[in-house]
């Protein structure tokens, strides 16, 4: 059995994606939430492929995030070997670079492998 390396760990976290796109917000004080159910990335230990359902719920500041940018960005990791916790922990950093918004949560719900199913949440801004 292959032993766990740094690479493995840090894998995908610098790998370069399309940009996500934003529009100016035109209003204040409410929430959006997007589902994106059929996630895809590579395991980058294994190779074999990890499915999911990423949920981002965000209130918006300044700007909104463009939809169709988005969908370009999440294929962008079909093919990308990334562990299901950088996943979710990157996506967030790249939504907060994007649109700064006021509160963003993102939920990462990944389907059973071995009869073990993940749920992974981050929130910005972080608690102290």
């Amino acid at each position: 059995m292959r032993e766990y390396t740094q690479e493995h760990a840090r894998a995908g976290l610098k790998d370069k994606l399309p940009l996500i796109d934003v529009f100016l917000n035109s209003f204040k004080g409410y929430e959006i939430t997007v589902v994106i159910p059929e996630f895809t990335s590579i395991c980058p230990r294994s190779g074999l492929p990890d499915f999911g359902k990423i949920t981002i719920k965000y209130i918006p500041k300044r700007s909104c995030i463009e939809l169709k940018s988005l969908k370009t960005y999440i294929l962008g990791y079909r093919n990308l070997g990334i562990f299901n916790e950088n996943v979710v922990n990157r996506i967030l950093k790249d939504i907060v670079s994007a649109c700064a918004p006021k509160k963003v949560l993102v939920v990462g719900e990944f389907t059973p492998r071995g009869g073990i199913s993940t749920i992974i949440e981050v929130k910005y801004p972080q608690k102290k």
